[in-house]
Protein backbone atom coordinates (compact mmCIF):
# COMPACT_ATOMS: atom_id res chain seq x y z
CA UNK A 1 0.00 0.00 0.00
CA UNK A 2 1.73 3.18 -1.16
CA UNK A 3 -0.36 5.66 0.84
CA UNK A 4 -1.34 4.91 4.42
CA UNK A 5 -4.29 7.04 5.50
CA UNK A 6 -5.27 4.83 8.45
CA UNK A 7 -2.71 3.46 10.91
CA UNK A 8 -2.76 1.82 14.31
CA UNK A 9 -1.03 2.31 17.66
CA UNK A 10 -1.96 0.43 20.84
CA UNK A 11 -5.40 -0.61 19.59
CA UNK A 12 -6.24 2.96 18.59
CA UNK A 13 -7.03 4.09 15.04
CA UNK A 14 -5.22 7.15 13.68
CA UNK A 15 -6.07 9.07 10.51
CA UNK A 16 -3.30 10.53 8.33
CA UNK A 17 -4.92 13.24 6.17
CA UNK A 18 -1.94 15.17 4.81
CA UNK A 19 1.81 15.76 4.96
CA UNK A 20 1.40 19.54 4.70
CA UNK A 21 2.21 21.55 7.81
CA UNK A 22 2.51 25.25 8.52
CA UNK A 23 5.13 24.51 11.19
CA UNK A 24 8.58 22.98 11.05
CA UNK A 25 9.02 22.12 14.73
CA UNK A 26 12.49 21.29 16.04
CA UNK A 27 11.21 18.19 17.83
CA UNK A 28 8.94 16.85 15.06
CA UNK A 29 9.31 13.12 14.42
CA UNK A 30 9.19 13.80 10.67
CA UNK A 31 12.79 14.99 10.90
CA UNK A 32 14.14 11.52 11.59
CA UNK A 33 11.35 9.05 10.82
CA UNK A 34 9.37 7.80 7.84
CA UNK A 35 6.38 6.86 9.99
CA UNK A 36 5.23 5.08 13.14
CA UNK A 37 6.01 1.45 14.04
CA UNK A 38 6.90 0.42 10.49
CA UNK A 39 3.89 2.23 9.03
CA UNK A 40 5.21 4.69 6.42
CA UNK A 41 3.18 7.90 6.68
CA UNK A 42 4.61 10.06 3.90
CA UNK A 43 1.85 10.55 1.32
CA UNK A 44 2.01 10.95 -2.45
CA UNK A 45 -1.36 12.68 -2.59
CA UNK A 46 -4.07 14.21 -0.43
CA UNK A 47 -6.76 11.62 0.32
CA UNK A 48 -10.48 12.12 -0.17
CA UNK A 49 -12.88 11.03 2.55
CA UNK A 50 -13.67 7.95 0.44
CA UNK A 51 -9.97 7.06 0.30
CA UNK A 52 -9.77 7.20 4.09
CA UNK A 53 -13.03 5.36 4.77
CA UNK A 54 -11.96 2.60 2.38
CA UNK A 55 -8.91 1.94 4.57
CA UNK A 56 -10.84 1.84 7.86
CA UNK A 57 -11.15 -1.67 9.30
CA UNK A 58 -14.46 -3.49 9.04
CA UNK A 59 -14.18 -4.51 12.70
CA UNK A 60 -14.26 -0.95 14.08
CA UNK A 61 -15.76 -2.17 17.35
CA UNK A 62 -12.58 -4.11 18.12
CA UNK A 63 -10.63 -0.85 18.45
CA UNK A 64 -10.73 1.96 21.01
CA UNK A 65 -13.79 4.18 20.96
CA UNK A 66 -11.70 7.27 20.16
CA UNK A 67 -10.27 7.76 16.66
CA UNK A 68 -7.52 10.37 16.27
CA UNK A 69 -6.84 12.71 13.35
CA UNK A 70 -3.07 12.85 13.62
CA UNK A 71 -0.58 11.99 10.92
CA UNK A 72 2.52 13.43 9.31
CA UNK A 73 0.95 16.85 8.72
CA UNK A 74 -1.60 19.36 10.03
CA UNK A 75 -5.04 17.72 9.57
CA UNK A 76 -6.85 21.01 8.93
CA UNK A 77 -5.14 21.28 5.54
CA UNK A 78 -7.71 18.66 4.45
CA UNK A 79 -10.93 19.89 6.05
CA UNK A 80 -13.33 18.25 3.57
CA UNK A 81 -12.01 14.79 4.33
CA UNK A 82 -11.80 15.56 8.06
CA UNK A 83 -15.46 16.58 8.20
CA UNK A 84 -16.80 13.64 6.19
CA UNK A 85 -14.68 10.99 7.92
CA UNK A 86 -15.61 12.36 11.35
CA UNK A 87 -19.30 12.22 10.44
CA UNK A 88 -18.88 8.62 9.27
CA UNK A 89 -17.10 7.67 12.52
CA UNK A 90 -19.76 9.34 14.68
CA UNK A 91 -22.38 7.28 12.86
CA UNK A 92 -20.35 4.21 13.89
CA UNK A 93 -20.46 5.27 17.57
CA UNK A 94 -16.86 6.45 17.61
CA UNK A 95 -15.59 9.65 19.22
CA UNK A 96 -13.01 11.79 17.45
CA UNK A 97 -9.96 13.75 18.49
CA UNK A 98 -7.80 16.05 16.42
CA UNK A 99 -4.17 16.80 17.19
CA UNK A 100 -3.60 20.24 15.66
CA UNK A 101 -1.21 23.17 15.72
CA UNK A 102 -4.21 25.49 16.06
CA UNK A 103 -3.46 27.45 12.90
CA UNK A 104 -6.54 26.23 11.02
CA UNK A 105 -8.05 29.70 10.60
CA UNK A 106 -4.82 30.99 9.05
CA UNK A 107 -4.43 27.90 6.87
CA UNK A 108 -7.99 28.13 5.54
CA UNK A 109 -8.20 31.94 5.53
CA UNK A 110 -11.51 31.69 7.40
CA UNK A 111 -12.91 30.95 10.85
CA UNK A 112 -13.35 27.18 10.76
CA UNK A 113 -13.75 26.67 14.50
CA UNK A 114 -17.46 25.77 14.24
CA UNK A 115 -16.62 22.96 11.81
CA UNK A 116 -13.84 21.69 14.08
CA UNK A 117 -16.02 21.82 17.20
CA UNK A 118 -18.85 20.02 15.37
CA UNK A 119 -16.65 17.24 14.02
CA UNK A 120 -14.07 16.68 16.78
CA UNK A 121 -15.09 15.77 20.31
CA UNK A 122 -11.62 16.57 21.65
CA UNK A 123 -9.32 19.24 20.21
CA UNK A 124 -5.69 18.78 21.25
CA UNK A 125 -3.80 21.99 20.44
CA UNK A 126 0.01 21.90 20.46
CA UNK A 127 1.03 24.87 22.58
CA UNK A 128 4.76 24.08 22.91
CA UNK A 129 5.84 27.50 24.25
CA UNK A 130 4.60 30.27 26.52
CA UNK A 131 5.29 33.29 24.29
CA UNK A 132 5.04 34.10 20.60
CA UNK A 133 8.78 34.61 20.34
CA UNK A 134 9.62 31.27 21.95
CA UNK A 135 6.93 29.51 19.92
CA UNK A 136 8.38 30.76 16.66
CA UNK A 137 11.89 29.84 17.78
CA UNK A 138 10.94 26.16 18.16
CA UNK A 139 7.97 25.76 15.79
CA UNK A 140 9.05 27.96 12.86
CA UNK A 141 5.55 28.71 11.57
CA UNK A 142 5.19 30.06 8.05
CA UNK A 143 2.95 32.71 9.63
CA UNK A 144 5.64 34.03 11.97
CA UNK A 145 4.96 35.07 15.54
CA UNK A 146 1.29 35.84 14.89
CA UNK A 147 0.69 32.07 14.72
CA UNK A 148 0.94 31.91 18.53
CA UNK A 149 -1.90 34.36 19.24
CA UNK A 150 -3.99 32.84 16.44
CA UNK A 151 -3.48 29.41 17.99
CA UNK A 152 -4.68 30.62 21.40
CA UNK A 153 -7.66 32.36 19.79
CA UNK A 154 -8.50 29.13 17.97
CA UNK A 155 -8.40 27.20 21.26
CA UNK A 156 -10.72 29.72 22.94
CA UNK A 157 -13.22 29.63 20.09
CA UNK A 158 -13.49 25.84 19.79
CA UNK A 159 -13.93 25.63 23.57
CA UNK A 160 -16.77 28.17 23.48
CA UNK A 161 -18.36 26.15 20.67
CA UNK A 162 -18.48 23.00 22.75
CA UNK A 163 -15.35 20.97 22.05
CA UNK A 164 -13.19 19.68 24.86
CA UNK A 165 -9.86 21.47 24.48
CA UNK A 166 -6.50 20.18 25.67
CA UNK A 167 -3.27 22.14 25.27
CA UNK A 168 -0.12 20.06 24.93
CA UNK A 169 3.60 20.64 25.26
CA UNK A 170 6.62 18.40 24.74
CA UNK A 171 8.71 17.82 27.86
CA UNK A 172 11.92 18.89 26.11
CA UNK A 173 10.96 22.58 26.47
CA UNK A 174 12.01 22.47 30.14
CA UNK A 175 10.35 22.78 33.54
CA UNK A 176 10.16 26.58 33.60
CA UNK A 177 8.44 26.74 30.21
CA UNK A 178 6.06 23.95 31.17
CA UNK A 179 5.06 25.92 34.28
CA UNK A 180 4.45 29.04 32.17
CA UNK A 181 2.35 26.98 29.74
CA UNK A 182 0.34 25.62 32.66
CA UNK A 183 -0.62 29.20 33.54
CA UNK A 184 -1.88 29.75 29.99
CA UNK A 185 -3.96 26.58 30.19
CA UNK A 186 -5.34 27.62 33.58
CA UNK A 187 -6.30 31.02 32.20
CA UNK A 188 -8.17 29.37 29.33
CA UNK A 189 -9.78 26.87 31.67
CA UNK A 190 -8.41 23.84 29.85
CA UNK A 191 -6.13 20.88 30.61
CA UNK A 192 -2.40 20.93 29.89
CA UNK A 193 -0.90 17.65 28.71
CA UNK A 194 2.87 17.17 28.88
CA UNK A 195 4.08 14.69 26.25
CA UNK A 196 7.40 12.89 26.18
CA UNK A 197 9.59 13.67 23.19
CA UNK A 198 9.49 10.66 20.88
Amino acid sequence: MSNIYVYYLNNKIYINLTNKCSNNCDFCIRKNREGMENQRLWLDELPSSNDVIAQLPENLDDFDEEVVFCGFGEPTYNLDALEDVALFLHCKNKTTRINTNGQANLINNADVTSLIADTCDVVNVSLNASTAKQYQAVCHSIYGEKAFDEMLDFAKKVKVKGAKVVLSVVDCIGKKEIEACQKIADKLGVTLRVREKE
